[in-house]
Parts: C-alpha cells; sequence; structure tokens
C-alpha cells in the first residue's frame, strides 16, 4: 500500500499540535480558523486556481457564515505545493492584504525549509495575533467550526 501524500509533509502529532494550537488561539478570539490539507485536485478541479479551491472549501465547510464573519481558511494543496490564506469579509475590512502576504511569506519560507507543521502554526500563531487585536474574545462565542486539521485525498 502506497503511503498517502501527506506523511511525506507532516506526522500525525504535528497535525494534533496544529489543532491544538487553534484550539489555544480560539480562547483569544472571536475569530475562528480553520486548516485544510488537501492531498490532489479532485479530475472536475484540474483547471481551478488554488484560490477558486480555497473558496469553495470555505464555503463547504461554512466559514463564511460564522458569527461577524470572522473565520479564516489555511488551504494548503500539496501535489500542487501551493496555499491560499482565505478570509471573512469583516476581517478583510479590519487587516489589509499585505499583513495575509507577510504571513504567507514567512509560512512558505519555513516550508521551503522543510519545516512544514511549524509552519502552519507560526502562521496561525500570526493570524491569531491579528484576529485578537480587532475580534476579542465574545462570552457568547460559539465553537462552530471544528479545530480539527480538514484532510482531503
Amino acid at each position: 500500500m502506497q503511503k498517502r501524500l501527506i506523511y511525506h509533509f507532516i506526522n500525525d502529532d504535528e497535525l494534533l499540535r496544529i489543532s491544538h494550537k487553534i484550539k489555544e488561539i480560539e480562547k483569544k478570539t472571536s475569530g475562528k480558523i480553520c486548516v485544510t490539507i488537501r492531498e490532489h485536485r479532485h479530475f472536475l478541479n484540474k483547471k481551478k486556481s488554488v484560490e477558486e479551491l480555497a473558496q469553495a472549501e470555505f464555503m463547504r465547510l461554512g466559514i463564511g457564515k460564522t458569527q461577524d464573519k470572522t473565520g479564516i481558511l489555511i488551504f494548503i494543496l500539496l501535489e500542487g505545493r501551493q496555499f491560499y490564506i482565505l478570509t471573512g469579509s469583516d476581517i478583510k475590512e479590519k487587516a489589509n492584504q499585505n499583513t495575509w502576504n507577510e504571513i504567507k511569506e514567512q509560512m512558505q519560507n519555513m516550508f521551503i525549509n522543510g519545516e512544514f507543521g511549524k509552519g502552519i502554526i507560526h502562521g496561525i500563531d500570526m493570524i491569531g495575533n491579528v484576529l485578537a487585536l480587532h475580534f476579542p474574545s465574545n462570552p457568547d462565542d460559539k465553537n462552530t467550526i471544528s479545530d480539527k486539521v480538514q484532510i482531503e485525498d
């Protein structure tokens, strides 16, 4: 049996650490963070950009429907070695694109150095800082999105 592509980049312990980091960050903010790692493009999505794939995943997971529209998706496509950070509409009003470009660049540098799990955790930390600044924790906040890393073939 062939080893799944994801295990060339990350192990189960790192996936668990990522989930714990999301849970930790979300205690400090009303924002919601989701990480999806897709191994391959599905046949029907061969011509779609990584941004289009991220938008479809954002909708599928209901991230755009979070309270106050403060959801963020880190979408990673292993096959193409690409990723995209997609933010909810209220976040776009508070933090400009340069913020997300800087986070993406730092994550990408860590990925290039073979630090895939650490790169994701670092990105989550940076995203968490932005969210906590603009969207502090709210007592009536509910966790409507799983903290578990979404993994797809």
